[in-house]
């Protein structure tokens, strides 16, 4: 079987599991106790609560013109895969049975995030979406050139400021933490463990660290020539003298690998880390179950 063909049936698997559990959450949870999500799945919940439209055919339907957006502005198989993602969605929220879980209303809004945030990031992590909104406001972003997550949060703010006014504000006020649930499980899905960090490495044996991460690591690093110093005596500054820093890019889970690696060089190495987003090329470890 070739890698394609593996890839392919994983982005399957993802997308049919993150529909269960998106469809879980809205029928177990938010559905039964009239809580709302943000986004177009909020606005069909909305829709749902307050018409005798299904939310099934709501779902597609509002979505429909964000599938078409994508075609345009991303890629035929992006819109290919949300297609067959909101509409296998839309067919288990029609004809698939779940039981209701509870009536609490704060574990109704924690874990019916949870089960929604986790479709659609299982989705997402298959290459296709379950909400069309991030689709509108990439779009957005392209025209005006305004951040993907100021139109999401202003996009989110009407839903919620509308659901307080048609279903009360108590109900508004649960529903934010369900989003608010929803995009913290979303965020761990995407990005979780494999999310990338910058690690930078000060060291006087810093030639020793260059080869061990190089030969034991396997990790391409980048080179930046620093001065250190130290204030000396009467606050004068003593002993300036050139060095370099070392950089690298790893996953959460190798920090700890990276950490000790140095310290075997040079236990007084200085190390810090940093959060790394949006990374492209050179030789990075690719994230498993991503196109």
């Amino acid at each position: 079987m070739s890698s394609a063909v593996k890839e392919n049936i994983k982005s399957i698997l993802l997308i049919v599991l993150g529909i269960f559990s998106a469809s879980f959450g809205l029928k177990g949870f938010l559905i039964p106790n009239e809580f709302i999500d943000g986004g177009v799945t909020g606005i069909s919940l909305l829709l749902s609560f307050t018409t005798d439209i299904p939310l099934s055919f709501l779902i597609f339907s509002i979505n429909l013109p964000f599938i078409i957006l994508g075609y345009n502005q991303i890629s035929r198989t992006f819109s290919i895969r949300a297609f067959a993602a909101i509409a296998g969605l839309s067919v288990v929220l029609a004809i698939v049975p779940f039981p209701v879980i509870t009536h609490d209303k704060l574990l109704i809004a924690i874990f019916g995030g949870i089960f929604l945030g986790a479709g659609v990031g299982l989705s997402m992590r298959g290459g296709g979406v379950l909400d069309g909104t991030e689709i509108l406001a990439l779009y957005i972003w392209r025209k005006r050139e305004i951040s993907v997550g100021d139109v999401v949060l202003a996009f989110n703010i009407i839903i919620f400021a509308c659901a307080a006014f048609m279903l009360g504000i108590e109900p508004a006020l649960y529903s934010i933490l369900t989003y608010i649930s929803a995009s913290k499980t979303i965020d761990y899905l995407v990005e979780g463990f494999e999310e990338y960090t910058g690690v930078t490495i000060i060291s006087e044996k810093s030639s020793k660290v260059k080869r061990i991460l190089m030969t034991r690591f396997g990790r391409g690093i980048t080179i930046y020539k620093g001065k250190k110093s130290m204030i000396g005596k009467g606050a004068d500054i003593d002993g300036v003298a050139d060095t370099d820093i070392i950089f690298t890019i790893v996953t959460k889970l190798e920090i700890t690998k990276v950490k000790k690696l140095v310290n075997e060089v040079d236990a007084n190495a200085f190390i810090y880390c940093t959060p790394v987003s949006h990374t492209k090329g050179g030789v990075l470890k690719k994230r498993p179950l991503h196109d």
